[in-house]
C-alpha cells in the first residue's frame, strides 16, 4: 500500500475548517473514491487552518495516476481559493498501519 500525504492551510479568513471539510465531503469525496487503487483517506486539521490528508492507494501506480490524470489539478484549482498557498504533495510506501476501532 502507498500513502499519498498532502499538506495544506486553510485561509481561514475566507471559510472555516468545517465548511471547508464539507465541501471536500461533497464535492471532492465521492470522485476520489471513484478513483483507481483508491483505499481510503484520513483527513486532519487544526482549528488555525492546518490541515493534512492522506490518502491510501493499493499500488504505487495507483496513487502517482493522481498527477498525470488531471483529476489532482482539477480539484485543486476548484479549491485554489480557499488555500493560503499550494498545498505541498509527498509519496511514501505504507509499512506498518494499524487503524483503530471507530471512536463514537
Amino acid at each position: 500500500m502507498y500513502a499519498r500525504v498532502t499538506q495544506l492551510e486553510i485561509d481561514t479568513l475566507r471559510t472555516s475548517v468545517d465548511e471547508a471539510l464539507e465541501l471536500f465531503r461533497a464535492n471532492v469525496l465521492p470522485s476520489l473514491r471513484e478513483q483507481p487503487g483508491y483505499c481510503g483517506v484520513y483527513v486532519m486539521s487544526t482549528p488555525e487552518g492546518q490541515a493534512v490528508l492522506v490518502s491510501l492507494w493499493a499500488t504505487k501506480d495507483a496513487a502517482a495516476e493522481m498527477n498525470s490524470g488531471g483529476w489532482y489539478s482539477t480539484v485543486l484549482g476548484d479549491f485554489g481559493t480557499l488555500f493560503r498557498s499550494p498545498p505541498g504533495r509527498s509519496y511514501y510506501e505504507v509499512l506498518v498501519a494499524e487503524t483503530p476501532a471507530a471512536v463514537t
